[in-house]
């Protein structure tokens, strides 16, 4: 046996500090893929095959154990710490032992004895301790428990539940989440799946994750962020990674020998670190190239720790690990064996100075501020906000009605009072209406609506999940693109593949209005902060600026502005200007809306529309969503392009002030920020979160302070169309369309869905939550709306 306490030398490619080998042993193993055990500072593992030896890495003093006579595959200690057990397992026999009356004995000068529960079970792969340590589950032969995705009721002792095949390769790890109610397991080829274990969740599956391609993305952010601060000659070869592999190389996978819980908090050292290491869960993968910390609420990888860049680890490929659950001092013990020779390695792993020099690596360079969406600073002088329209063009506009009301009739001619030819009266018929069915008591009614007083969003009320009423937009279906609720919750605005946008009331009762002019389908309508207007983004390339009482529109862009499709249009800084996205650029624009009348320019647009500023999105060739905050005053823009990035930008100081690369695995199709609404209040800090989300790649849920994925939520499909999402008011869920004609409700603080929502006759394409109460509107592909209530 020989032990080595030395710490790594500065000659490893990484921090030293980050992982040293403790002790080494030289054993014969029946098998590389033995069941190892570790338990605050004790390890537990065969020693010349048919001993246990359990080694005290305090004292370096081994305690043997005899009593197998075949050779030890499985070991496995207790849950309780008094008094602590430790179960060894082979062909022949599977013993209990009580390390204290164990230690007792040796010191005696006696033999210790352990106690067997049972014999001639076979080849025995697994063991586990029960959570009150009373019973031992045993995987032998062909009495797999756990192993292959089955759960059994311990009480009864019978099968109620068992998976389909989820992979050709062996299932090798399993552990029960209890505090998130998941059961998760790892297969030799590097995949992790995961299920529900809530009660009336059926089993059902929640996220499979590649350990293969999250490690090539999580090493690949890191060679990027070094490359950039010039250390790139730190970074490991593993890390260095490209599509294109080497001739007579060897790809290699990454079995998942070990699945443990990860002590996240002592990595945390601000509040809101805290708060997020309280609130998720963390846990160990151990592979034969190294251990990897997963994010269970992002399903993304926070560290990687390969043995072959320490050159001081005498162990570069393991075929069995164990670790300890709680940190000690920040450290923890890490037990391999090695997959090629005969031998044990005991590692210290600071857990704390594995993550902050991984972690520092992904901070912003140059914004040593955290970004934030309500805006903290006033003004910058030379700032694009600053240029607006709205005061030059109130003065000119009052000036021109001055005038125009000094005007008196005039005697045509002989001087005889005779009234003008009548071009001065305001025309008796509307020329080039459209033809609808609007009725005038309608808007009466609207404008009665928007006088009640407001009313409180109920924070804690249940989901709107029981549909109330489904109409059909049009006679004949007819895809919406986009839908949106007015701020006071009283209007909803459609906006349809017929070209046409349709203004309904909020509980689909009523037809306020019906907008058409466009030449081709409508891609975006948005509402102003003060409900009086509509804005319209159209595949004709035209943007619409629409009264809520007149049919006509306000003001008209045309086509000759803008050289690509228009695929997002809105208000911005509280109706002060126009944000619309076209190509790879997006166009910050101020505008005046006049809608006075002039009895012998009638025609001529009296409204103004002036361009501020173009943004182009850097290495993008189109922007495909982009989002802003019109409720209140706020700087950011946040934007997504067809290259998966996500840039945000600050246009109080007029630039881009960040890029998230590769923010899904296609180009995100929305952004949807947390807004609240008038009704509801939330913390400050909850309206920096905001989702992206993507066909085939779920919802993300993002933290602008941080710019890191916070939690991600599956469950949907939307492989064949992109469907839209939504966020309550109250912060608490999430609402998204699926390509299986059905939508889906999500919590706030669980990556399953919640609720799912039947009864549709065609893919959800657009969700939509009332700012004013709990309900929910869904859009479908042909041209149906459904109203959801608690």
């Amino acid at each position: 046996m020989d032990s080595d306490g030395e710490r790594l030398s500065p000659g490893g490619r990484w921090n030293p500090d980050v992982v040293c080998e403790k002790s080494l042993f030289k054993t014969k193993l029946s098998e590389s893929l033995v069941q190892l055990a570790c338990c605050h500072r004790l390890c537990a593992f065969p020693w010349n095959r048919n001993e246990l030896c359990v080694w005290n890495t305090v004292t370096a003093q081994p305690l043997r154990l005899s009593g197998h006579c075949n050779s030890i595959s499985a070991v496995s200690y207790g849950s309780k710490t008094n008094p602590l057990l430790v179960c060894s397992a082979s062909r022949e026999r599977v013993i209990v032992w009580n390390l204290d009356e164990c230690t007792q004995k040796v010191q005696e000068g006696l033999t210790p004895r352990g106690t067997v529960i049972g014999t001639l079970l076979g080849m025995v792969l697994h063991v586990r301790f029960s959570p009150d340590d009373q019973q031992v589950a045993v995987c032998a032969g062909n009495q797999i428990y756990m192993l292959s995705a089955k759960v059994w009721d311990y009480s009864t002792g019978q099968l109620i539940y068992q998976s389909g095949v989820l992979t050709a390769c062996p299932l090798l790890s399993l552990l029960i989440d209890e505090e998130n109610k998941q059961i998760i397991t790892g297969c030799a080829e590097g995949q992790l799946w995961i299920f529900s274990l809530i009660s009336d969740h059926n089993y059902r599956f929640v996220a499979r994750i590649d350990l293969k391609k999250k490690q090539e993305k999580f090493c690949n952010r890191v060679w990027k962020s070094r490359k950039e601060i010039g250390e790139e000659q730190n970074i490991s070869k593993l890390c260095k990674t490209n599509h294109v592999r080497p001739e007579g190389s060897v790809e290699i996978s990454l079995p998942v020998l070990l699945i443990e819980p990860c002590d996240f908090l002592v990595c945390s050292y601000n509040e809101e670190e805290i708060s997020s290491a309280l609130n998720t869960s963390y846990f160990w993968i151990g592979s034969s190239i190294g251990l990897l910390i997963i994010n269970m609420a992002n399903f993304e990888l926070e560290a990687f720790l390969s043995y072959k860049d320490y050159s001081d680890l005498s162990i570069r490929f393991a075929g069995s690990c164990a670790l300890t659950r709680h940190a000690v001092n920040g450290k923890i013990l890490c037990l391999i064996t090695s997959m090629f020779e005969d031998m044990i390695a005991v590692l210290e792993v600071n857990l704390a100075a594995l993550v902050r020099t991984q972690q520092s690596d992904f901070l912003q360079c140059g914004n040593a501020n955290s970004l934030s969406v309500i805006a903290r600073c006033s003004l910058l002088t030379n700032s694009p906000l600053c240029k607006t329209l709205k005061k030059n063009m109130k003065e000119t506009s009052s000036k021109k009605l001055g005038a125009k009301s000094t005007v008196k009739d005039q005697p045509l001619v002989f001087h005889n009072k005779i009234k003008s030819s009548g071009y001065t009266a305001v025309p008796q018929m509307t020329m080039l209406s459209p033809s609808n069915n609007l009725k005038k008591n309608k808007v009466s009614k609207w404008k009665i609506s928007c006088k009640r007083k407001n009313r409180e969003y109920p924070l804690e009320s249940s989901p709107p999940v029981k549909c109330e009423k489904e109409m059909s937009v049009t006679c004949k279906p007819t895809p919406i693109c986009c839908i949106q609720y007015s701020g006071d919750g009283e209007m909803l605005a459609c906006g349809l593949t017929d070209k046409t946008v349709l203004i309904f009331s909020s509980d689909l009762t009523d037809t306020y209005n019906v907008f058409s002019g466009h030449d081709g389908a409508v891609n975006s309508v948005g509402w102003s902060h003060d409900n009086k207007w509509l804005v319209s983004a159209s595949e004709d390339r035209t943007l619409r600026i629409w009264s809520v009482c007149n049919s006509e529109p306000a003001l008209i862009l045309g086509k000759e502005k803008f050289h690509k499709t228009l695929r997002f249009a809105q208000f911005y800084f509280v109706d002060s200007f126009i944000l619309l996205c076209c190509g790879a650029e997006f166009q910050l624009l101020s505008f005046h809306l006049d809608t006075t009348k002039d009895d012998i320019k009638r025609y001529k647009q009296r409204s103004v529309c002036k361009l501020v500023q173009k943004f182009p999105m850097a290495s993008t060739v189109e922007i495909t969503s982009l989002s802003a905050v019109n409720d209140f005053y706020s700087y950011i823009v946040l934007t997504a392009g067809s290259n998966r990035a996500l840039e945000v930008f600050d246009l109080n100081a007029g630039c881009s002030t960040a890029v998230i690369p590769e923010v899904h695995t296609r180009s995100v199709h929305q952004i949807c920020q947390n807004k609240g609404s008038s009704f509801s209040t939330q913390q400050p800090e909850a309206y920096n979160l905001f989702m992206t989300t993507a066909a085939g790649d779920g919802i993300k849920l993002w933290d602008l302070r941080t710019l890191r994925c916070e939690r991600r939520f599956e469950g949907h499909s939307s492989l064949c169309y992109p469907c839209g999402i939504a966020l309550s008011p109250c912060g608490r869920f999430i609402a998204s369309g699926s390509d299986d004609k059905c939508a889906y409700i999500y919590e706030m603080r669980s990556s399953t869905f919640l609720y799912k929502l039947k009864r549709h006759t065609e893919s959800v394409i657009n969700v939509a939550f009332s700012p004013s109460s709990p309900q929910l509107i869904t859009a479908t592909l042909d041209g149906k709306l459904q109203l959801f209530l608690p």
